[in-house]
């Protein structure tokens, strides 16, 4: 095996771990109560949790102090059919996307706040033997952002908004380096045996990506007493991991008698990544028929085009001619949401929603480490006052995958040094629980 062969199967690998970020993790379950509506919000006036959909709705706030925090559990299940039938399912944790929202009252018409949430994050585990291992084997994502607002109303009916995004993270993944069948042939020869569905070597790759900048900025205009529009704009940011770092692990002796020779470079990598966290833009509308019953239709633009190129940089200089930029060429894509709330009593609200989300990546880039298809997610929820200012608020938000059939994706097989093409028709779903608190004095 040459040395380049061995460091462009570490690129490979580097390339996952950031694409991670990239497709099907961006979180639309930052509340539980607009997680019922199907997470609509920009032209809503929500208080304090107006810093996450539209800053500029928080300069409504009628409260001295607003409160809202929520945790929305993600019950995520993938699969991917080969052609030959055989089916494999991920065996997935939850992960817990959460906000916690505090806005107060500076003067009548100026109102400021601080929001911490998790504007990504999520996980795949495939397990460590099956055919797609040198793709993927689990990945696990997550980042942070505290975002401090001010909102302010500069005529009765318009207001403006803004917010600067804090961001960091971290992301931890597993990928197999040489496919159990290519290491079964090569002992054959030798005159040993060995499982092909088994992996004999994987790799583990952790980053964390340092704190970057970016604006959280919106508009709000209340058409008439029964018409609201809202437009939002979050802003590029630049998530960069200054010192990734790669582990390698060999399933048993045997395998890493026969390997660890080939493989020890990738122990000493240490690499730089950097890729965008695409611009969003919202534009929404909201109406109220009549004072129990409230409409809302949201649409997000976000700009993956921005993701052209994966930079990868070694950071040993014995490893910098290396250095590559790899083309993903993503596309924009659309996700649509409509919402709407009746209030039964007083007390208590219930909610309805049906989000679209339509996926970036293209046919060529497509990988099982996060399988992007379009998503199709209603929505229901609910909020009951128990107690004068305080509200629990609940909803259940259903994810499904409409398919991604007869995907292909290649590599180059580390022991043949010839390519290697793993195609699979793949499915996804998920149950997004979410429970929070509001309160308000």
């Amino acid at each position: 095996m040459t040395k380049l062969t061995v460091v462009a199967a570490l690129l490979i690998a580097a390339g996952s771990l950031t694409d991670t970020m990239a497709e099907g993790y961006q979180v639309n379950t930052l509340s539980a109560k607009q997680n019922g509506m199907g997470h609509t919000g920009v032209a809503q006036k929500l208080g304090a949790e107006s810093m996450i959909f539209n800053p500029a709705g928080m300069a409504h706030m009628d409260r001295i102090i607003d409160f809202s925090g929520s945790v929305t559990g993600i019950f995520a299940n993938a699969s991917a059919t080969l052609p030959d039938g055989s089916k494999y399912t991920t065996d997935n944790n939850p992960s817990t996307p959460l906000s916690f929202n505090l806005g107060f009252s500076i003067y009548k018409n100026l109102k400021g706040g601080v929001s911490f949430y998790t504007p990504y994050g999520s996980g795949i585990n495939w397990g460590t033997n099956w055919p797609g291992a040198v793709f993927s084997q689990s990945v696990k994502l997550q980042t942070f952002t505290i975002q401090p607002t001010l909102a302010l109303r500069i005529l009765p009916n318009l207001s403006v908004g803004a917010g600067a995004m804090m961001t960091w993270g971290t992301v931890n993944l597993d990928k197999g380096l040489v496919p159990g069948n290519s290491f079964a042939a090569l002992l054959s020869m030798a005159g040993q045996q060995w499982n092909p569905s088994d992996t004999p070597a994987s790799i583990n790759l952790k980053g964390k990506a340092g704190v970057t900048v970016g604006v959280n900025v919106g508009l709000m205009w209340d058409i008439s007493s029964k018409v609201t529009v809202g437009a939002s704009f979050r802003s590029q940011m630049n998530m960069k991991v200054k010192k990734g770092t790669a582990a390698v692990s060999y399933a048993n002796e045997l395998s890493q008698a026969m390997l660890q020779q080939r493989l020890n470079i990738l122990d000493e990598a240490n690499f730089a990544a950097s890729m965008p966290c695409a611009a969003v833009w919202n534009l929404g509308v909201a109406y109220r028929p009549t004072s129990r019953l409230l409409l809302a239709f949201d649409a997000q633009l976000t700009q993956w085009s921005a993701y052209k190129n994966l930079d990868i940089e070694f950071l040993s200089e014995s490893l910098k001619p290396y250095d590559q930029h790899i083309a993903k060429n993503y596309r924009n894509s659309m996700t649509y949401k409509i919402g709407g709330q009746y209030s039964i009593t007083e007390r208590f609200d219930v909610r309805l929603g049906l989000m679209v989300d339509t996926t970036p990546v293209r046919d060529d880039h497509y990988n099982p480490e996060t399988p992007g298809m379009t998503r199709v997610s209603p929505s229901v929820g609910f909020s009951f006052s128990p107690i004068k200012n305080f509200s629990i608020d609940a909803a259940l938000l259903y994810v499904a995958g409409c398919g991604a059939d007869g995907k292909s994706v290649t590599t180059t097989d580390l022991l043949t040094q010839k390519p290697a093409v793993f195609t699979a028709n793949y499915q996804v779903s998920a149950w997004n629980p979410s429970l929070g608190v509001s309160v308000r004095f």
